[in-house]
């Protein structure tokens, strides 16, 4: 068997220890300590979900108005409109027209007369138009992001294969593009010598029937055969079900669609694993003779005994 070093998940580990990576394939280590850099604003709004970045941008919309609005309302109102002799619908006069200044809509029914109005008016539409540029700019990073978009089984299963056992898992492309030399990496992480609630993880780089192809259009099953070189070789399906292990995977291929290479990482744990039983074949064809590939049958498992055509 190919035990390895820690790839960077750490040797240590306790009883109710968390995975480092989520089904989604991202990180769910908490960084304690961590100073912020100003050049991590990028990375950060590129990262954070799209809910997360409108409510961003419609807040710091909200207070850039509120901000400029109340210096309107500080330093005379009656610079850019007629004093209304309530405060607070002077102050919204003042919100609304710093709004029309930052987007240098400009109505003309509210205009600066006095000089502070039309310093402070000058300043925000400068502050406008990088503020829209840098928001245009996120906008497209987003967007343009190289990211990959693999599906992958619910479950990894063990069952007969050959003449021995194997642990199986399918994938696919969620895209509609062709994966062009799509190579896969199986990292196994086994927890063992409990004690007083620590444990200690051991890693094993797990031998694949394929681990690279040219190109794939439909699915893979990627397989590992359990022979004299895997580190569950001689365990049975009682013990392997009692261990207490991950299966990291990492993904990389190129995609079509941004012409360049991308990756994916993705887990299975213990509670992912079925036993005896196979995945039902997600591959049919038409009236015409094309491929039609059912997304939802992915993860579809049939009992063993169960005879279905492969594809």
């Amino acid at each position: 068997m190919q035990k390895i070093k820690d790839p960077g998940f750490g040797y240590s580990s306790k009883r109710n220890a968390q995975s480092v990576i989520n089904k989604k394939g991202e990180s769910t280590i908490i960084h304690k300590n961590k100073k912020f850099s100003f050049q991590d604003t990028y990375a950060y709004l590129i990262q954070i979900s799209w809910f997360q970045f409108f409510l961003f941008v419609f807040l710091s919309y909200v207070l850039i108005n509120v901000f400029f609005g109340l210096i309107y309302t500080l330093i005379g109102i009656e610079e850019i409109t007629t004093l209304s002799g309530n405060k607070f619908k002077d102050f919204l006069n003042g919100f609304f027209f710093s709004a029309q200044t930052i987007t240098t809509v400009g109505y003309g029914g509210i205009s600066p007369h006095g000089f502070s109005a039309n310093l402070v008016s000058a300043f925000e539409a400068l502050i406008g138009l990088l503020s829209f540029s840098f928001i245009t700019g996120l906008l497209y990073g987003r967007f343009s992001k190289p990211k990959a978009s693999v599906k992958f089984s619910n479950h990894i299963i063990y069952r007969d294969f050959n003449d021995g056992k194997a642990l199986m898992f399918r994938l696919m492309n969620n895209r509609s593009t062709i994966m062009i030399e799509p190579k896969i990496s199986v990292t196994m992480a086994i927890r063992n010598n409990l004690e007083h609630s620590i444990s200690k993880r051991d890693f094993y780089q797990l031998k694949l029937e394929r681990k690279a192809i040219r190109y794939l259009s439909t699915v893979w099953t990627v397989v590992h055969e359990i022979d004299t070189e895997s580190p569950l070789f001689n365990l049975s399906d009682a013990e392997i079900q009692k261990l207490d292990v991950e299966w990291y995977i990492l993904m990389e291929y190129h995609e079509d669609s941004f012409a360049q290479k991308v990756f994916q990482t993705f887990v299975y744990t213990n509670d992912d694993l079925k036993f005896n039983v196979k995945f039902k074949p997600s591959i049919s064809y038409n009236d015409e003779g094309f491929v039609v590939l059912d997304h939802n049958e992915l993860s579809t498992l049939i009992p063993m005994e169960t005879n279905v055509e492969k594809m």
